[in-house]
This record gives C-alpha cells, structure tokens and sequence, in this order.
C-alpha cells in the first residue's frame, strides 16, 4: 500500500467527512481535505493548483478551505478563499495549522484534520452562517492524488 492509503484507515476517513459534514451544516462555505504521497512544487503552489482543479475557488462567496496533505513529505497546508481570508485574523491558519501538528507529532492525524476541519467550520460559520437555499457546493468526501 502507498503511503496515501496508510495515512487514514477507512473508518478514520469517514470520521473526517462527517466532520466536514458537521463542520458545514451551518455554514455556506465549503471544506475540502485532498492528501497525495507528495509534490515535487513548494506544498503551497500545490495545494492551490488542487484548490482549482477541486473547484474550490468557484464558490459563489469565495469562502472554500482546503486542507492539503503530501504525506511522504510530511507537509500540509491550509487555503482559504478570499471571501474568508478577508474575514479571519491575519494568523488563524498558521495558529490553526500549529494545533493539528501538535497531534499529527503525536500520530493521531485523523484527530488533527478534525480539528482542523472543525475549527475552520467554526470561523466559517461566524461569518458566512448557513441562509436558506444554501446548498452544498462540493463533495465533502476526501480527494486523492
């Protein structure tokens, strides 16, 4: 098996879309988790080329985040959208970023993209609240590379 299919079982995938799941049900904004073995680009060029081939930045309020994972490289990185990085504190996704790293050193990465996830979820829902009519614009499901 390739380091992808290691990083999370199945049971901990599912625990990670259902926290997008949740993370969502209040907000119109959209969260994507996409994890691949590696990237040979800066993981931030990356995670913003699959932040557009996911679609991520034709959400109607710019309010998409991205949680992008090269495992073997031991990288990950936060995108958000326009729309909600105008909104959050200039250091939430670095600060963010410093929590779920302190489990991923500890080996719980699926407690870490939770916590990621739901704390994203948290700043979307304060500033783009679910209307009525919101749909869901993208899979919540895990993408992979």
């Amino acid at each position: 098996m390739s380091k992808v299919e290691d990083f999370l079982t199945k049971e901990e995938e599912q625990a990670v879309v259902e926290a997008i799941r949740m993370a969502e049900k209040e907000t119109s904004g959209e969260i994507r988790v996409h994890i691949e073995k590696s990237t040979s680009k800066v993981p931030y060029d990356r995670a913003l080329e699959v932040f557009h081939e996911l679609g991520m930045d034709a959400t109607e309020l710019k309010n998409g985040v991205l949680f992008y994972f090269a495992v073997a490289d031991k990288n990950f990185v936060i995108c958000g959208d326009k729309g909600i990085n105008d909104l959050v504190a200039d250091d939430f996704w670095d600060t963010t970023k410093e929590k779920m790293a302190i489990q991923f050193k500890a080996g719980n990465f699926k407690q870490g993209i939770v916590d990621g996830v739901f704390s994203a979820g948290e700043q979307l829902q304060k500033y783009f609240p679910y209307q009525e009519g919101d749909s869901d614009e993208l899979s919540n499901e895990i993408s992979k590379g």
